[in-house]
């Protein structure tokens, strides 16, 4: 027997402008049964062809530290250099730029709660330097 992921969960201070800001991030919807409204203590939101979920929730500590978990995102189009400044466009803090000579290497960002989160190469960026 096995277990498989049901959800993400992101602890966090606002549930409803945390998913909307994670929506535009990720292309990610709300579930059509359960819309996120303000006020909500926790909000879903889930990919276009429903694998995958995160589900943020309110909590009343601060966030403390570094994240001991957290998204690695790709670009789904484009360069990892185009899509970082989208996401700084659209609020992300840069954190830690690792960026290699090489092209390898990627930026590490917060979101507008302090979670960091990752931006990689794209698979066409990757493929062109194997």
């Amino acid at each position: 027997m096995t277990s498989y992921i049901s959800h993400t969960t992101v602890d966090c201070a606002d549930a409803y402008a945390l998913s909307k800001w994670w929506q535009g991030v990720l292309d990610y919807v709300e579930l059509p049964d359960d819309p996120n409204l303000p006020g909500h203590e926790e909000c879903m939101i889930m990919s276009r062809d429903r694998a995958h979920k995160v589900l943020f929730i309110e909590v009343p500590d601060v966030k403390q530290g570094k994240n001991r978990l957290h998204f690695d995102l790709r670009p789904a189009a484009g360069t990892r250099d185009e899509e970082l400044a989208r996401l700084v466009d659209h609020g992300a803090k840069p954190i830690d730029d690792l960026r290699r000579p090489d092209g390898s290497g990627w930026v590490v960002l917060a979101d507008p709660e302090g979670n960091e989160f990752c931006i990689l190469r794209s698979e066409a960026e990757v493929a062109a330097t194997a």
